[in-house]
């Protein structure tokens, strides 16, 4: 019976679970599915992440190569990012060109690196005019059920922390470069963001952490980016309800509370897999 109401008016039967302060899957409205990290899992990337959300599952493969720097900008490297959400990971996606989804996803994943300053793009030149890195970071849904930029960004972070970078230098005399994969360095991370996605319901009620079902019935969603200090680093609201300045301020709170436990999580898997 109750599969039948839920097929016929999905919405009203979400309702009456949100009415007692509560979701289908048996989560409380401001409880986040269950969130593992696994970095290192690509042999062949120089930083890699697998995320999982619940049953979102994302991985990031960040591969490092060099180049001229561009004519205007000098002095800096770059950053590639690309979000793919290919047919297999669900039925609502087709194969082909990337679809607005995940172009869209591509987009907020560049404006996310920009303006957290997590990467500083000076950092990433070697040789100013001459020679830079560029850090191709190609993100994949495996598995799609909602919320796909906090897991994106998470994965992100994950891969970029475990990128090593070999020592570079230019020979003076040939003007070649020449790499020492001896000697690697971290890739310096200035900040470290992390995303916290909300849907909205009946234009006041909010829930985080949605599932594909929950974000396909509720009247909007906002992401937000916060970064350790407790900075806003973006509000990404793509149309849907409006949100009052109260609650605006509550999923800040809320974010900032979250990018302590998704930080806590990548400690201490990069912990586990430091060499003593």
């Amino acid at each position: 019976m109750a599969a039948a109401f839920k097929t016929v008016e999905p919405l009203e039967y979400y309702r009456r679970f949100l009415k007692e302060n509560c979701r289908p899957d048996g989560r409380e409205l401001g409880e986040f599915r269950t969130t593992t990290v696994n970095i290192g899992s690509i042999t062949t990337a120089d930083g890699s992440a697998l995320v999982k959300l619940g049953n979102t599952t994302v991985i990031c493969g960040v591969k490092a190569e060099l180049a001229a720097p561009a004519a205007d900008s000098a002095n800096k490297g770059y950053i590639v990012p690309n979000v793919e959400l290919p047919s297999l990971c669900a039925e609502r996606f087709r194969s082909g060109p990337p679809g607005e989804e995940a172009q869209a996803a591509s987009q907020f994943i560049a404006d996310v690196i920009e303006n957290s300053q997590m990467i500083v793009k000076e950092d990433l030149c070697i040789a100013n005019g001459k020679l830079a890195w560029v850090l191709y970071c190609d993100i994949i849904c495996l598995d799609y059920d909602g919320n796909l930029l906090d897991a994106s960004v998470f994965a992100l972070l994950a891969a970029l922390k475990n990128v090593q970078l070999p020592s570079v230098t230019i020979n003076e005399e040939t003007g070649l470069s020449e790499v020492n994969l001896k000697q690697k360095n971290p890739l310096i991370i200035r900040k470290h963001p992390v995303a916290t996605s909300f849907a909205i319901f009946d234009d006041t009620l909010l829930i985080v952490d949605p599932t594909a079902e929950e974000e396909d019935l509720a009247t909007g969603t906002v992401t937000i980016v916060t970064d350790e200090e407790g900075r806003l680093c973006s509000v990404h609201k793509p149309g849907g309800s409006p949100l009052t300045g109260a609650k605006l301020q509550d999923c800040i709170t809320r974010a900032i509370t979250r990018h302590k436990e998704v930080k806590k999580l990548i400690d201490k898997v990069i912990k586990s897999i430091t060499p003593k």
